[in-house]
């Protein structure tokens, strides 16, 4: 049966990638971010290919913008099948004792409370109904720390643990939680991190092939048309030539 799918964060990277790919497997769409352009060309796009989009324009760290827009949904559009939590980023790369305290906000602020918000907003209708899915997009950095990554290090391993926590409290349901860990993913995430600095943003994937967009959203696709009864919990992603968040073989 296909399935309304809500993605945060769509406009680029690996949201943009599950939103062409749970529309490649036939579901509806709700996609949300802060860019109104882009969404409106992203639903254009899509649904010249026959998929059905509905598109949500605000910031995940604005919970009341987000339950606004939430509640506002038009009644055929209310039952969502599928939340994936994706919007995140990181900043900079510096020691923590001299990070910056407006960038950790940020990080802190969309990874984990936008995340939080929209869970809230989302999962309790899947209660109700004993029928949802959340697939939270962590990374292989919530393993451990590497260097410079301290604050979105600890950002995503709090998902994992907002991951497990969830998925304890649903157990006594047909509701499944998903964490997915990509580690070197090919989008403009290097280029957000560094401030736009794309000579800097490159050399992150310089000497290997890193994973795209859609590898993450194959799994994503994957793991939300399991049968009922498996529930795929957790997914580490690495490139071939990764074997953790710290240790890249390039060549």
């Amino acid at each position: 049966m296909n399935k309304t799918v809500l993605i945060t964060g769509a406009t680029s990277g690996i949201g943009l990638a599950c939103a062409e790919k749970f529309a490649a497997n036939g579901d509806r769409l709700i996609l949300t971010g802060r860019n109104t352009q882009r969404l409106e060309e992203i639903r254009q796009s899509l649904t010249a290919k026959g998929t059905e989009v509905l598109t949500l324009v605000f910031d995940v760290r604005d919970f009341k913008a987000a339950q606004q827009a939430i509640e506002g949904l038009p009644a055929e559009w209310k039952t969502i099948d599928v939340l994936v939590n994706n919007a995140g980023l990181a900043l900079g790369l510096e020691p923590e004792y001299q990070g910056n305290m407006e960038e950790w906000d940020a990080m802190i602020d969309t990874n984990i409370k936008g995340l939080l918000a929209m869970t809230r907003l989302i999962v309790p209708g899947m209660v109700e109904r004993n029928s949802g899915h959340v697939i939270n997009v962590g990374s292989v950095a919530g393993d451990a720390a590497y260097a410079g990554g301290n604050v979105y290090c600890a950002t995503k391993a709090a998902v994992k643990a907002i991951s497990d926590g969830l998925r304890i409290d649903v157990a006594n349901t047909a509701v499944r939680v998903t964490n997915l860990k990509p580690g070197l993913v090919e989008t403009n995430f290097s280029n957000i991190r560094f401030h736009g600095d794309t000579e800097r943003a490159a050399n992150v994937y310089k000497g290997i092939k890193p994973l795209t967009g859609d590898d993450i959203a194959d799994v994503a696709v994957f793991a939300a048309n399991a049968p009922a009864h498996v529930q795929i919990a957790e997914v580490l992603i690495l490139a071939t030539h990764q074997a953790s968040g710290s240790v890249i073989v390039r060549k």
